[in-house]
């Protein structure tokens, strides 16, 4: 999506020739002709860049005073001053006041792009940083190489040119999120701003004023949906938003317009909307939680990612790359898993998929030994994914997942013995009537297990 600049000059003839210039350039151009229109203009919408004159004759506020109202409303909106009387002073009062930059007329086309260009570089650059500081341990790829998460991609990648709405489904963990900052990425506004709405974290109360802004005593605060003007607003957990707002994201799905709390003008917005989504929306429809008509306004292209328990295959790929991850935060060589370790994180449910993995596989290296961090045996692996109940200590499972035949045979027979010793508090003879087998067979075959413990042969 073009960029959009706001050109605010007293005199007609500059307004449309730095539009000419900025617009044969594939910039989105609007005008003003006084810092009264000017403020109007960026109440209707926010520009990505303002182009202010310094003298502004006939408005009730000259440049340097618009820059600093500007600045008061929206201090992350960059502006450029052009002047034809500049002096040092006024340059340095211009930047002291916020401008990015400077400029005298008359100015010559190249001078004017490459400031512009400059400016909203670093206003992009600004907005990306900020993201990467709210995606800090984030992934930004569905990792995998089963069938289930290739063809995910696949679809991720057909449908990122088109524009269209898209509704990710799929349990907590799986990489919603992930999935549509692929789309994003993938697109014809990747360069544009991406903004998450999460309606779960959101105050209920304050949902629209997040959403759409708020306008009070003149003075407008841009919402989320006008932040994300020219790019992708994605929707999260979009169950969780209450059902008023629902309404007014319906419409602004509808006209791209909509108006900000407490104002009356409508904000003409170009978005496109991305969802997602671990509810059963069609349950929530029949429970009266959700409109109907929203959701096949979303649901345009649906998407389902699989939960980890549904892609085993994927759990090895997905170990290895968090341990390469986190070996290089802390700038180690990535450790190797030992077969049984890996069998006790394929053999586990992974209710939380794969955040819960990566939490698990960030806690592992930290609590290993640095003398044993170059390779993850199961002992080192937390109790939640190698006891078969949750406790303490290796399941028998785990254990014979990573061995032959006999010998699983073997591990499962002496720890299915000492459990039943214990259960029969060391008594030989009823544990032997419980599974089955003669006394003397039991004893022959304790021995030949090499099981030891305590026992009560008498009783």
């Amino acid at each position: 999506m073009p960029l959009e600049v706001l050109v605010v000059d007293d005199e007609a003839d500059i307004r449309e020739l730095v539009a000419g210039v900025l617009e044969d350039e594939g910039y989105q151009v609007r005008t003003a002709g006084s810092s009264k229109t000017a403020l109007d203009e960026i109440e209707q919408r926010r520009p990505q860049l303002a182009l202010l004159d310094v003298w502004l004759q006939g408005s009730e506020m000259d440049g340097l005073q618009l820059l600093e109202e500007i600045k008061r409303r929206d201090a992350t909106l960059p502006c450029i001053m052009i002047s034809g009387h500049g002096n040092l002073d006024t340059a340095v009062a211009a930047v002291r006041a916020g401008a990015v930059d400077f400029i005298e007329k008359p100015f010559e086309a190249e001078k004017l792009l490459h400031l512009v260009a400059r400016a909203t570089e670093t206003d992009r650059l600004r907005r990306e940083n900020e993201e990467l500081r709210q995606q800090a341990g984030q992934e930004d790829q569905l990792e995998g190489t089963s069938a289930a998460i290739n063809g995910v991609r696949a679809t991720l990648k057909r449908v990122a040119p088109t524009g269209s709405r898209v509704m990710i489904t799929g349990p907590a963990g799986v990489g919603k999120e992930i999935a549509a900052r692929m789309i994003h990425r993938w697109s014809p506004r990747a360069q544009a701003p991406f903004v998450t709405v999460s309606s779960a974290m959101m105050d209920p109360d304050r949902v629209e004023e997040e959403l759409f802004g708020t306008e009070v005593d003149g003075t407008a605060r841009p919402g989320l949906l006008e932040q994300a003007h020219g790019g992708t607003l994605f929707l999260d957990e979009i169950a969780d938003m209450p059902l008023t707002t629902q309404a007014k994201i319906l419409r602004v799905l509808t006209d791209q317009s909509y108006p900000r709390v407490g104002g009356q003008r409508p904000v003409k917005v170009d978005v496109r909307v991305l969802s997602a989504t671990a509810k059963d929306l069609q349950e929530e429809i029949e429970a009266g939680r959700f409109r109907e008509d929203l959701y096949y306004r979303l649901n345009v292209v649906p998407v389902s990612i699989p939960p980890l328990s549904d892609r085993r295959e994927d759990i090895a790929v997905l170990a290895d790359h968090f341990l390469a991850r986190f070996a290089a935060e802390r700038r180690i060589a990535a450790p190797s898993l030992s077969e049984e370790a890996l069998a006790a994180l394929q053999s586990h449910d992974w209710p939380g998929n794969v955040r819960q993995l990566r939490n698990i596989i960030e806690r592992t290296m930290i609590l290993t030994p640095g003398d044993r961090v170059q390779r993850i045996d199961v002992d080192l692996l937390p109790a939640e994914v190698t006891s078969a109940e949750g406790g303490e200590g290796t399941s028998p499972q785990v254990a014979m997942m990573g061995s032959p035949l006999r010998e699983a045979r073997e591990n499962f027979e002496r720890e299915y013995l000492r459990i039943q010793i214990r259960r029969f508090s060391g008594n030989i003879s009823r544990t032997a009537t419980f599974i089955g087998m003669e006394r003397s067979a039991l004893h022959r075959k304790l021995k030949a297990l090499g099981i030891t413990e305590k026992r009560d042969e008498k009783k």
